[in-house]
């Protein structure tokens, strides 16, 4: 078995989220908490931009924030796939990849999914602390939807269906449903 962040670079996700990604995996992203370590920021600037009142760490941002985190729950129920939820970034990447009891095109698909999230949580955490914007959740989950319709469709030479079919069953357009 691969490293698992070795798992970030897929061919159908653009490089930049590959890349986004591993920094994520080895926490070299400049959250809060890493700025505050690093004595960028004070302490007093350490809480989630969601509001929560928690400090903004990796684990706290992509999984454990009451508002970001609940992007899991409205994937796993979008594309009918349940899982364990735990409070560690790579045992969660680990467990979304891996519960398809070795389905490889489920297991790629999973794959591109998670590094999606991942991406669009950091978009919208960046879109709230320096845009003034918010998007709701299930906002939040159509990008998720859209992003991977195109990424798939970029890449996939024979990819026939359509926007809102894959929206409605995205394993059946991989040939998996």
């Amino acid at each position: 078995m691969e490293p698992m962040s070795d798992l970030v670079w897929h061919n159908q996700v653009p490089l930049k989220v590959s890349i986004f990604a591993w920094r994520l995996l080895h926490d070299r992203l400049p959250t809060k908490s890493n700025l505050v370590i690093r004595d960028i920021i004070s302490s007093k600037s350490c809480f989630c931009v969601s509001g929560c009142g928690q400090v903004e760490s990796v684990q706290h941002l992509f999984l454990t924030c009451s508002t970001f985190g609940s992007l899991w729950q409205l994937v796993r129920s979008w594309i009918g796939f349940s899982g364990a939820d735990t409070q560690v970034l790579l045992d969660y990447f680990s467990q979304f990849i891996y519960s398809t009891c070795g389905l490889k095109a489920w297991s790629s698909f999973l794959q591109l999914i998670w590094l999606l999230c991942v991406w669009v949580v950091c978009n919208e955490r960046n879109n709230r602390l320096f845009k003034n914007l918010e998007c709701s959740m299930p906002q939040l989950l159509d990008k998720v939807k859209f992003y991977s319709f195109w990424w798939l469709k970029a890449k996939i030479a024979n990819f026939v269906y359509g926007f809102q079919r894959c929206w409605s069953s995205s394993f059946v357009c991989l040939d998996i449903g």
